[in-house]
């Protein structure tokens, strides 16, 4: 199977111009830029979690949002932390990316500083807006559930969410749980995504 000709369910394909932005020369196959998205993602949390002061105020900005996925796939894309300039099959359009993530970081902000949900599932929301607007090319569940578990482990001081426990890149009835509970908060129903992320 060559690069780019099959996605997990719910995954975003790549355009040719995107695909072009691969650092590494040998992957040819999907398997192949799993494996090596996984290393430099675990390289990008480590980074994260070594970070002083990952506090509300200093995680919950634009620049931290990309800096987080320059992190986590710089090893692996050139674009790695530039929001998309390509429509999609998901996510809003690509023009209104910068302002929609400023907003969705201020919105949490507030409701960190009103207590205007529990931590978990103030990190559940923050993790499906930013997954609505899927600011970047590729990565975008990935990267927003890292920045919802940094935000409760580093400002909160709580663990981080199970997200079902497995693996959401490759197809199975986890991941499919996990789409379905994405639809739903779609939807304005909050209780599943939250209750696969905490089980």
């Amino acid at each position: 199977m060559a690069l780019g000709d099959a996605h997990a369910p719910g995954a975003t394909p790549l355009d040719p111009d995107e695909l072009e932005g691969l650092i590494p020369p040998h992957i040819t196959t999907q398997g192949e830029l799993n494996e090596w998205e996984q290393s430099n993602i675990i390289k990008g949390q480590d980074w994260a979690l070594r970070s002083r002061n990952a506090n509300a105020n200093r995680v919950l900005t634009d620049r931290f949002v990309r800096l987080l996925h320059k992190r986590m796939f710089d090893d692996t894309w050139r674009w790695a932390g530039e929001y998309r300039t390509s429509g999609k099959n998901i996510g809003i359009e690509w023009i209104h990316i910068p302002e929609q993530v400023k907003v969705a970081c201020e919105n949490a902000q507030h409701w960190v500083e009103n207590q205007v949900f529990e931590p978990s599932e103030l990190c559940v929301r923050l993790h499906h807006r930013l997954v609505v607007i899927h600011p970047f090319p590729n990565g975008n569940g990935r990267h927003a559930r890292l920045l919802a578990d940094l935000l409760l482990m580093r400002h909160f001081r709580v663990k981080r969410l199970s997200w079902g426990g497995q693996d959401l890149t490759r197809p199975g009835d986890n991941r499919e749980r996990y789409l379905s509970a994405l639809r739903e908060a779609d939807q304005g129903a909050f209780s599943p995504l939250l209750e696969f992320a905490t089980q």
